[in-house]
């Protein structure tokens, strides 16, 4: 079923009032406790920027169990997106809807994880409503991440990266179905469904050379340095067969997205940090990936500052961990991330990344469910700020009807959001002023 969209004045002229009922600005920069705040003060526009300086001491809060309580979205209920921006809803039942990938005709790929299958939609005419909606693949195993290869226009074949390994299948422009089994080119340590670990989700990403692939895997617990996270928690790096296995980044909880950035070729990723410290620590990122680097988890977050529950291990690790670009509000819950290549929206929004925010549970006040907005420079530096850009999954009492997941830019340069709250795919366009 796809619904009209809300009218993009009625919005402005809604948040106009509630900004100056509150003395808020969507364009003020908010800092310290201000950026962290919860559902309440989100909105379209407005900016958010946290330091480490900015960093609570652990347990300065309880620590909260304040799972989202999901709801049907209310009639009166809509996605809130910046003047001139329209959504609509492009998908719905669906089952789960993950990562959502374009493919290079401008088909749209998307992971329904609970199914274990991938789905591909169509809409070839650019109207907002998918002509064709076919199973690509079933029989997965929570499949997350997806990938064409060899990157270009005419691809070969499409990955997936099920919980415990990496298949890839031969695929051709315009194919509904797989047309053949797929080749198991990579095995990987599975996942779980643990409130506060046992992470599942695997990401992939091909470099801009493509002669390398990027593999996330998340922790398996929350914070534990036992045996079991010997080969997790890290962005693995691969020959594009599979072959030839290395660390490239480490320490890193739970990559849940990975992104590259088109104009410096730079791996990016999108991290949910750990949880039992208190409500506003440590914060999740959003962060370009050095080579080598070392990200703190589990004995240390956000340069030194040592989680208390391993307090005295490793002291010779201190000085070697390195902090994120952008710090997003803790427990976010920052899943996929995507660079806007596309040239339908204004200027500003061009080369910035758009990123997930699925939401709180280990908070007393939620925060996330919306998508942000993280500047970009040409060079591929950042000021550490982000913006809300598409908010509204809340209602004003706090119950949760809408959780997103995945980004992709499509051929016309609209941007798609999953939504496994709603179990449905938006669809967000630029109308003009």
């Amino acid at each position: 079923m796809i619904l009209a969209p809300r009218h993009p004045v009625l919005i402005c002229g809604v948040l106009a009032l509630i900004f100056m009922a509150t003395g808020l600005g969507a364009g003020e920069m908010r800092t310290g406790a201000a950026a962290t705040s919860d559902w309440t003060r989100d909105a379209p526009g407005v900016q958010r920027r946290i330091t480490v300086a900015d960093l609570p001491a652990p347990y300065a809060t309880q620590s909260a169990v304040e799972l989202a309580k999901l709801v049907e979205r209310p009639k009166d209920a809509w996605p809130d997106v910046p003047a001139g921006f329209i959504v609509t809803q492009f998908a719905t039942g669906l089952k789960q809807p993950r990562v959502i990938v374009a493919a290079p005709n401008g088909d749209l790929f998307v992971a329904e994880s609970s199914a274990n299958r991938v789905r591909v939609l169509r809409d070839a005419d650019g109207d907002g409503r998918p002509e064709v909606s076919e199973v690509f693949v079933g029989g997965l195993d929570q499949p997350f991440g997806i990938a064409f290869y060899p990157l270009g226009p005419d691809p070969k074949y499409i990955y997936v990266a099920n919980t415990g390994s990496v298949v890839r299948y031969a695929y051709h422009n315009g194919d509904l179905k797989a047309t053949g089994p797929g080749e198991k080119i990579i095995t990987l340590s599975s996942g779980g469904r643990l409130m506060g670990g046992g992470h599942w989700t695997r990401d992939v990403v091909f470099s801009k050379d493509g002669r390398s692939l990027y593999v996330s895997v998340g922790s398996q617990s929350n914070v534990s340095d036992d045996a079991t996270e010997e080969d997790r928690a890290r962005i693995f790096q691969f020959d594009p067969d599979g072959h030839n296995r290395r660390v490239y980044a480490w320490g890193i909880r739970n990559a849940v997205g990975l992104a590259i950035d088109p104009r410096t070729g730079v791996l990016w990723c999108s991290v949910n940090e750990r949880d039992g410290l208190g409500d506003d620590l440590p914060p999740d990122y959003i962060t370009r990936v050095q080579e080598g680097g070392f990200y703190g988890w589990p004995w240390y977050y956000l340069g030194n500052h040592q989680d208390p529950r391993h307090a005295g291990k490793h002291p010779e690790l201190a000085a070697r961990v390195l902090v994120p670009d952008v710090l997003v509000a803790a427990h976010s819950a920052s899943l996929d991330l995507e660079f806007y290549g596309g040239t339908q929206f204004p200027e500003r929004y061009r080369g910035n990344v758009f990123a997930a925010e699925h939401g709180s549970w280990n908070r007393a006040r939620r925060t996330g469910y919306k998508v942000i907005m993280v500047p970009v420079k040409a060079d591929g530096s950042c000021d550490g700020s982000y913006e809300d850009f598409m908010t509204g999954f809340v209602t004003a009492e706090g119950r949760v009807w809408g959780r997103p997941v995945g980004v992709a830019v499509g051929k016309n340069g609209e941007l798609f959001v999953t939504d496994d709250g709603s179990n449905s795919i938006w669809r967000v366009t630029y109308g003009g002023k």
